[in-house]
């Protein structure tokens, strides 16, 4: 019998603050860019490990609804951080996702961040006459210096 997954109720917290303002689509996206470890190969095989720090660097994308109370406190955060960089309390949050088993059984798939900052100066913007759906959202990217992904 195979395995079966429910996903739903996902939760993401970013600065002590619960986001409920998502969008579509994508709602966030957690991303791993750099490898942990790099390898190098030499004569007669001898090789080479080393741990590569940035691999645990992690990158956010977060899709709000343009003009919402959640996109107004991300932009506001922003704010902040240009106004004073070296004063700004880097971001703190937790991503959880709750995954299901079809027999009441519910594990949580948590990302942890932490260090995290703005990439981006402000969302994207755009006007569409066509019905694109797209410029509702505003999307924030942030890097952060740590994610650290567990099961509870």
């Amino acid at each position: 019998m195979g395995i079966k997954a429910i996903t739903g109720k996902d939760t993401l917290t970013l600065f002590d603050r619960v986001f409920a303002d998502l969008a579509d689509d994508d709602l966030s996206t957690i991303e791993f860019p750099d490898e942990l470890f790099t390898v190098k190969t030499g004569k007669n095989q001898n090789t080479i490990y080393a741990l590569n720090a940035t691999g645990q660097n992690c990158e956010l994308t977060l899709r709000l609804i343009r003009g919402s109370d959640d996109d107004k406190f991300m932009q506001s955060k922003i704010a902040d951080l240009l106004r004073d960089p070296a004063s700004f309390s880097l971001a703190e949050g937790e991503f959880a996702k709750r995954i299901g088993d079809g027999s009441g059984n519910v594990v949580r798939d948590i990302y942890e961040l932490d260090g995290g900052i703005f990439t981006k100066p402000a969302p994207g913007a755009k006007e569409n006459s066509s019905g694109d759906t797209e410029q509702a959202v505003a999307i924030y990217n942030m890097k952060f210096s740590l994610g650290v992904r567990s099961h509870q």
